[in-house]
């Protein structure tokens, strides 16, 4: 009995996406790093050359993904998970300290971030756990040792001073709605966020001389306005939901007139307000019996102490430079010559790439090194700059037919593994897609995380083609048959 061939089973649709993406890259790098004392674009000596060497092996690396029996993959997810937190804990020790962060593993004229395998191996532990016997995510507990799972490759790669890398494995939650997750897990994390940058945008401007800051009354209403919809048109307690809003009405117009005689902090008069709408929904819970409003009661005081707290996290748990990129972001301060910059040069490389752009080697803002960091994590600049509005919507396009491509393998997996594993794949690809497309146009904070395919980088690049091809040998084996 002889195995079919792999070649008849592999997805060579999603192949050829994937060489695509990956010589358009390798000529965006060239056009990025170009030097006109060194034009060839074979030039080991320059990142083109290098590049194409990291290329090369990815390639070889693929094909041996490709050989390797597809079962390995399932049985040893937990070993290879526990194998590489190992690693991420030595590179906290042992890694030299590049640009602040410790994080890369430095083996002579190679550097390699272990940071890029753990998202595959964290991947394969998540499939693994999550195909076991009758999982299923249907309550809260059921997330605790997930949470774990992404958890603690996201702390150590934290310990590594590597934020970019670690907030990538926020994208698996999108794996985790996808396999019976509640969607309110996903709006509540959307719900901290707005809350964050409420509190951070506007706490610098204050209310009435120094009475409050308009950050704090805003979170407090946008609590408070959450209450009253999911109470007026989701339960359709229309009677609670109007003595709950008559009495905001009143508690704020008191507060307003005892500001005209005496010093009231309307932060303080926020959160009494807040608290004591916790304790009217869970009155009217005891009393009527309306489900879910004890819960409510919890979020709204969880976002209420998360928001009084956001101002601190920002101040002492983020760097300075990170700091200073979400100011600069948020417009709360101008920075051109400083964390603004690299912002600033990316929408003029892009701006004035036009609509057909200026044309393969012919972008100045590149050549002349404007753009930091412009063949690595804002190689996308050079994409707007030569290829102009159409080339940049062909970019995207190709990359959409990946992720729906993708998409399509993990659906049709039979296997429960399978499909998990697919799905992370998607979502870490998506991630990254999204964050640094969105960082190079200057409406996401700049985190640092490669472009897929794209940006120079041999870490990346293996780190992807490994995903992949994982991926791929995995849904190979789904018509492989014997015979």
């Amino acid at each position: 009995m002889v195995r079919s061939s792999i070649k008849y089973a592999l997805d060579w649709q999603t192949i050829a996406y994937y060489l695509i993406l990956v010589i358009m890259g390798w000529l965006s790098i060239y056009a990025a790093s170009f030097d006109f004392d060194h034009p060839g674009i074979l030039d080991f000596s320059q990142r083109s050359g290098k590049q194409f060497i990291w290329i090369i092996s990815a390639f070889g690396l693929a094909g041996i993904i490709l050989l390797i029996d597809s079962r390995i993959y399932n049985y040893f997810s937990y070993l290879i998970y526990g194998l590489t937190l190992l690693l991420l804990v030595v590179t906290i020790f042992i890694a030299p300290n590049i640009k602040g962060s410790r994080s890369w593993i430095v083996l002579g004229p190679i550097n390699f971030q272990p940071a890029e395998l753990a998202k595959m191996a964290t991947s394969l532990a998540l499939a693994k756990f999550m195909s076991a016997y009758n999982y299923k995510i249907k309550t809260w507990k059921d997330l605790i040792p997930l949470l774990f799972i992404i958890g603690i490759p996201l702390v150590l790669i934290l310990l590594q001073k590597e934020t970019g890398s670690a907030l990538v494995f926020l994208s698996f939650f999108l794996v985790f709605y996808r396999e019976g997750m509640k969607g309110i897990v996903l709006l509540l994390g959307i719900f901290a966020i707005v809350l964050f940058i409420l509190v951070i945008r506007f706490s610098i401007v204050p209310i009435q001389g120094d009475k409050g800051t308009l950050g704090i009354i805003l979170a407090m209403g946008l609590i408070l306005l959450v209450q009253f919809v999911y109470s007026f048109f989701i339960k359709k307690n229309k009677k609670e939901a109007l003595f709950f809003l008559a009495g905001i009405v009143t508690v704020s117009f008191i507060s307003y007139l005892f500001n005209l005689w005496i010093d009231v902090n309307y932060n303080a008069v926020a959160f009494f307000t807040v608290i004591a709408s916790c304790i009217y929904w869970s009155i009217i819970e005891i009393i009527h019996r309306h489900k879910q409003y004890f819960f409510l009661a919890i979020v709204s005081l969880c976002a209420a102490l998360f928001s009084a707290s956001s101002d601190y996290l920002f101040e002492n748990v983020l760097e300075p430079h990170q700091k200073v990129r979400i100011k600069v972001l948020l417009n709360m301060e101008s920075d051109p010559l400083g964390a603004g910059y690299n912002i600033n040069q990316a929408k003029i490389a892009i701006g004035s790439g036009g609509f057909t752009g200026k044309g393969f080697l012919n972008g100045t803002q590149t050549k002349l090194q404007y753009v930091p960091e412009q063949d690595t994590d804002f190689i996308f600049c050079t994409v707007g700059e030569e290829g102009g509005f159409l080339g940049s919507v062909f970019v995207l396009i190709i990359y959409w037919l990946f992720l729906m491509r993708l998409i399509t393998i993990a659906e049709r997996q039979r296997e429960i593994f399978n499909r998990i594993y697919g799905y992370c794949v998607v979502s870490i690809f998506f991630f990254h897609l999204i964050v640094n497309i969105g960082m190079v146009l200057g409406i996401m904070p700049i985190i640092g995380i490669p472009l897929p395919f794209f940006s120079y980088g041999g870490s990346s690049l293996w780190g992807f083609t490994i995903l992949l091809f994982i991926l791929l040998r995995l849904d190979a084996s789904r018509i492989e048959h014997l015979r």
